[in-house]
C-alpha cells in the first residue's frame, strides 16, 4: 500500500527578515528557515509550502498582508518569469547594502580570518543595459505563464525567442524587451524572430534534436562595435545565407557577422567553428587607451564600465613601483595582465584554454607590450616549482579564478614561492572565504573592496589584498 504523501502546510503572515545566499527572500517559521521568491525585508504574506527538507522549506506567495517599505516597482515585464534581475523589486541602495554584508559574512563566517574595515562597495553607474554579451534561444513553442494559461481563449503557441526558464532546459521563455544590453540588441533580436517566423524557418526543438534556428548571440561594446553570432541547428546554405543577408542589410551598424552550425545534442559551442558572413571576425574593447580584441569565443568582463573599476582596484592593491615580476593566475584573454604590465617589470600570465591565451598574446602585441609571457595549461599542472625557476619568482600574484576558487595545490605552490603581495579578485566570496583561509597562516588580508557588476543580482565581486606576514 502507497504511503499517503504527507500535505504541505500553508503559513500565514510569515514576516520576510532578510536576504540569504543566492539572492533568496527568507523568513522563519517554528525555528526553521523558510525561502520565498519575490519578496523582500519586510513583506508579511502568507506563504504555501512547495517544498519540505529537514533544516528548511521552500513556498510561494498567496497573499501579501503587508508590503515592505523597501520594496520597488519592477521595471520589466518579464520580471518574476524570466530567470534574471531577481532584485528588480529592491532599490538599488539596498542591493548594494546587503550585499556588501553578504562579502562580509562570508569572508568572517567562511575564511574565520582577521579583516581589516570593508571599504564601501562600488556600484555600478549603469543598473540597466550595462551587459555587452547575452546569448538567446530558440524554440518552437513559447512558455506561457500561469496567467496566459488561466486567461480565456486559444492558447498560443507561437515559437520562443528569450531565455531559458530557470531549471527548465526545454522551456523558453519569449523576450519582447530586455533591459540589460544596449540597442541594438533588442531590434535584433526581434528583427531575428520575425524574419524568421514570416520565413518558416523551424525553431530547434532540444527534445526531438531538430529544427534550424538554435541561438543567437549578440555582443557589444564600449566603442559602439557590435557583435552577431547566429547559431543553426542544421545546414541548410539557402536559409542561413537568406537570414544573414537580411540581418547584414537591416543593421549595417553590425560590425562582425557570424554563424555556426552545431548539430550536437547541447547547446555549447566551445569546440564548433564561428564563420565570418561580413565585416570583421572580431570587435574591440578599450580602456584607459588599450585596445582588447574580442573574437566570438573570447572571454570579456560582462559589464564593461565595472570591469575598468574592478582592474583599477585590482592595480591599486598590487602596489606596483615598476620593478616587479608579478603572475596573473587565471589570466584569460589577458586583460588584467596587459591592464598592469605598464607598470611592473614583467607579467607572467597562465589560463586553462589555449585559444584564450592566444587572444592575451594578440592583445599584447596590439597594444605594444613586449614585457607579458603567456602560458596555457591546467593551472596545478602548468604552475609549480620548476616553473617559477624558469621564470622568476613573483613578487606579486593576482588571482582571478572562476566559481569554484583556487585549487589548494596551486594555493601551496603560491606559499611556496612567498610573493610578498596577493591580490585576489573574485565572483564568488564563499571560496574566496575559504581560499583566504588557506593562506592564512603566511599572509594577513589587508584591504578589502566590493565590486558590483551585476545590479538587480545576488551576485558580486570582491577583491582583497593580502600581505606577507614579516615576523
Amino acid at each position: 500500500m502507497a504511503r499517503k504523501k504527507k500535505e504541505l502546510p500553508l503559513i500565514e503572515g510569515l514576516e520576510i527578515t532578510t536576504l540569504a545566499a543566492e539572492g533568496k527572500a527568507m523568513g522563519r517559521y517554528n525555528d526553521m528557515v523558510v525561502f520565498v521568491p519575490l519578496t523582500v525585508p519586510g513583506d508579511v504574506v502568507d506563504v504555501q509550502i512547495r517544498n519540505r527538507r529537514r533544516r528548511f522549506m521552500e513556498g510561494t506567495v498567496v497573499r501579501y498582508i503587508e508590503k515592505s517599505p523597501l520594496r520597488a516597482e519592477p521595471f520589466c515585464e518579464h520580471f518574476g518569469v524570466c530567470g534574471g534581475c531577481k532584485w528588480q523589486n529592491l532599490p538599488y541602495p539596498e542591493q548594494l547594502r546587503f550585499k556588501e554584508e553578504q562579502v562580509r559574512d562570508q569572508l568572517t563566517r567562511i575564511g574565520k580570518v582577521e579583516l581589516p574595515p570593508l571599504s564601501p562597495i562600488i556600484g555600478s553607474a549603469r543598473t540597466t543595459h550595462y551587459r555587452n554579451k547575452l546569448e538567446f534561444t530558440f524554440a518552437p513553442r513559447r512558455w506561457m505563464t500561469y496567467e496566459e494559461i488561466a486567461d480565456a481563449g486559444d492558447i498560443d503557441a507561437d515559437a520562443a525567442l528569450g531565455f531559458h526558464i530557470p531549471g527548465r532546459f526545454d522551456k523558453v521563455l519569449d523576450i519582447r524587451e530586455c533591459w540589460l544590453q544596449p540597442a541594438p540588441s533588442n531590434e535584433i533580436r526581434l528583427e531575428t524572430k520575425r524574419f524568421c517566423r514570416e520565413h518558416g524557418y523551424s525553431s530547434y526543438d532540444i527534445r526531438e534534436h531538430r529544427g534550424l534556428m538554435r541561438n543567437l548571440v549578440v555582443r557589444t561594446s564600449s566603442t559602439g562595435e557590435v557583435m552577431v553570432i547566429v547559431v543553426f541547428g542544421e545546414e541548410d546554405r539557402a536559409r542561413i545565407g537568406a537570414l544573414l543577408d537580411h540581418l547584414k542589410e537591416r543593421f549595417p551598424e553590425i560590425t562582425s557577422l557570424m554563424y555556426m552550425v552545431n548539430t550536437k545534442l547541447n547547446d555549447s559551442t566551445g569546440d564548433i567553428d564561428a564563420h565570418l558572413w561580413s565585416g570583421r571576425d572580431h570587435i574591440f574593447e578599450e580602456m584607459e587607451g588599450l585596445r582588447f580584441k574580442i573574437g566570438p569565443k573570447s572571454f570579456y568582463q560582462t559589464n564593461s564600465a565595472q570591469a575598468y573599476e574592478l582592474y583599477k582596484v585590482a592595480r591599486s592593491f598590487a602596489g606596483l613601483t615598476g620593478g616587479e615580476t608579478l603572475y596573473d593566475l587565471y589570466t584569460g584573454t589577458g586583460t588584467i595582465a596587459n591592464f598592469v604590465a605598464r607598470t611592473c617589470r614583467q607579467v607572467v600570465g597562465i589560463e586553462y584554454v589555449p585559444e584564450a591565451i592566444e587572444d592575451a598574446k594578440c592583445n599584447s602585441r596590439l597594444n605594444g607590450i613586449d614585457n607579458t609571457a603567456f602560458f596555457a595549461g591546467d593551472m596545478k599542472d602548468v604552475l609549480d616549482d620548476a616553473f617559477i625557476a624558469r621564470h622568476g619568482r613573483p613578487d606579486v600574484v593576482i588571482l582571478d579564478p572562476p566559481r569554484a576558487g583556487v585549487h589548494e595545490e596551486v594555493l601551496e605552490t603560491i606559499k611556496r614561492a612567498a610573493p610578498q603581495r596577493i591580490v585576489y579578485v573574485s565572483c564568488n566570496p564563499a571560496t574566496q572565504a575559504r581560499d583566504l583561509a588557506l593562506l592564512a597562516p603566511l599572509y594577513r588580508v589587508t584591504a578589502v573592496q566590493p565590486v558590483d557588476m551585476f545590479p538587480h543580482t545576488h551576485h558580486v565581486e570582491n577583491v582583497v589584498r593580502l600581505d606577507r606576514n614579516t615576523d
